[in-house]
């Protein structure tokens, strides 16, 4: 039972409360949830859990996962995520850091979170110069490919990554493209280690990006920011001399997130 729930609420949780529980301990667990857990967490029936479940897969807001039993976000609850994250005043507070990242760093830097199939650009803040790569806010990336997507990948739990890898075509992009489970396991083991991930023209040709976490008060991967740049102006080794200015604007971002919860 959780005990965070109100003591007039424990027990005998009110019919139009129960969904938003649901999703709720859901969004909060961080991993895909079985019925069986969720029963006992919100210490509602079994059958009462199972018809919640079916509603809000259907609706949409959940989804089942890999194993075909656990549920996790749907689209709509990830959209809804995004959607609180744009609320004005932090969407204000956010650009403003990216924008001085940008200009300290001379580059396009951007702001992604993970979608159903892939990252999908939040936020981002151009680059003053003609030669840019346009990638505008909305655009979902692959996973395996790109700076924020690897990135993503590495903070999944092992199992849950084997069973990522095990479904998922790894497209390949470029003659840089990793394609090989194995290889993409290693280079997401030296992603954890460094805490920073790369893209040295994996996704497209002639672009180099590199990207770190954004996490919440519980250490979870939220966002992703990442600068890239065409490779004329910046290689991959160059993108590295800026991890300081990265790490300053991602612990700034965590700042106003974590201060708006």
């Amino acid at each position: 039972m959780r005990d965070d729930l109100p003591d007039d609420v424990k027990g005998h949780i009110p019919t139009n409360l129960r969904l938003l529980l649901l999703i709720e301990q859901v969004a909060r667990e961080g991993v895909p949830v079985t019925p069986a857990a969720m029963s006992t967490a919100l210490d509602l029936p079994k059958a009462t859990v199972h018809r919640l479940l079916t509603t809000a897969e259907d609706e949409g807001f959940l989804q089942r996962d890999l194993d075909g039993r656990s549920y996790g976000p749907g689209h709509r609850l990830r959209q809804l995520s995004a959607n609180t994250l744009s609320s004005q005043r932090v969407r204000t507070e956010r650009l403003l850091i990216m924008k001085n990242l940008a200009e300290k760093v001379g580059e396009t830097c951007n702001l992604a979170a993970p979608g159903r199939y892939g990252m999908v650009y939040l936020d981002r803040v151009e680059t003053h110069w003609p030669l840019r790569i346009q990638l505008p806010v909305g655009t979902q990336v692959p996973f395996h490919c790109t700076a924020s997507g690897k990135l993503y990948l590495s903070s999944l739990r092992l199992e849950r990554l084997k069973r990522f890898l095990g479904a998922a075509e790894l497209e390949r992009k470029t003659d840089q493209t990793i394609t090989e489970s194995g290889a993409l396991l290693s280079e997401l083991d030296q992603t954890r280690s460094q805490g920073y991930s790369t893209d040295d023209q994996e996704f497209m040709e002639g672009m180099a990006a590199i990207a770190v976490a954004v996490r919440d008060d519980q250490g979870r991967l939220l966002t992703t920011l990442s600068i890239h740049a065409p490779v004329q102006r910046h290689r991959l080794d160059d993108l590295r001399q800026f991890l300081d200015e990265l790490s300053d604007a991602r612990a700034q971002l965590e700042d106003i997130i974590q201060a708006s919860d």
